[in-house]
């Protein structure tokens, strides 16, 4: 008998869940086996769902069972720092301390950060707004999530596509739901930036969540907002 994964991700829409998303990309980083815990966003009962699940009523939600008893872990960057204690050698933050200290700031600068990106742009899958959503105050979020973005790979990301060369670490599953809000309101980007979203869009990661989510029934009320 195969035994049941240690590990479940409770999460909603992949169409649309960029925190989702973001813990997913956590868990295949640190290459643990879990499973998926999904409800649709668009779902009567989302709200009683993600209630029952979660202590703050909110998703991704990482559970893990222990001999000690289930750990409940809330919030992406701890499901993050959680894993890479578990699983060091899956090397999720970069190794030298410099890019590490980079890479922290700029994954909390994402967390805390980018409401109006958020509010103008959201994470969809299913649906391309080019020319949508450029109030000022997203494109402000936009120029300095670029520059962001040509800061780290110019100090740290020699030999590779990623923010930090060749690894695709924690910081690049923090803006992984960027690279995702970017193909579908398609806002002017330099050069360095479309490189660097088509790295990240064709990771072999991002590319299976995408897979999945298109085969997603659409939510409404995501679909009218964007019309």
């Amino acid at each position: 008998m195969t035994a049941m994964p240690t590990f479940t991700l409770s999460i909603g829409s992949k169409a649309y869940s960029s925190w989702s998303l973001r813990g997913w990309l956590m868990c295949k980083i640190a290459g643990i086996d879990f499973a998926e815990d999904f409800h649709h966003m668009d779902a009567p009962d989302w709200h009683a769902w993600v209630r029952a699940k979660s202590p703050h009523a909110k998703v991704p939600l990482l559970r893990h069972a222990t001999s000690q008893g289930d750990v409940l872990v809330w919030e992406s960057l701890a499901i993050a720092e959680y894993l890479n204690e578990l699983c060091p050698r899956a090397q999720m933050w970069p190794a030298e301390s410099a890019a590490r200290a980079q890479a922290r700031a700029i994954s909390n600068e994402m967390h805390a950060g980018f409401a109006a990106l958020r509010t103008h742009m959201w994470m969809t899958l299913l649906t391309q707004r080019p020319g949508k959503g450029r109030t000022p105050e997203s494109l402000a979020d936009i120029a300095r999530i670029v520059a962001l973005w040509r800061d780290t790979r110019a100090k740290f990301g020699a030999g590779g596509p990623y923010l930090f060369g060749d690894r695709f670490t924690i910081a690049d599953a923090m803006y992984a739901p960027v690279v995702i809000r970017f193909w579908a309101w398609q806002p002017e980007l330099p050069d360095d930036a479309r490189a660097y979203c088509a790295a990240v869009w064709n990771h072999p990661f991002v590319a299976e969540w995408r897979a999945a989510a298109v085969r997603e029934k659409p939510v409404a009320r995501y679909e009218a907002l964007a019309d």
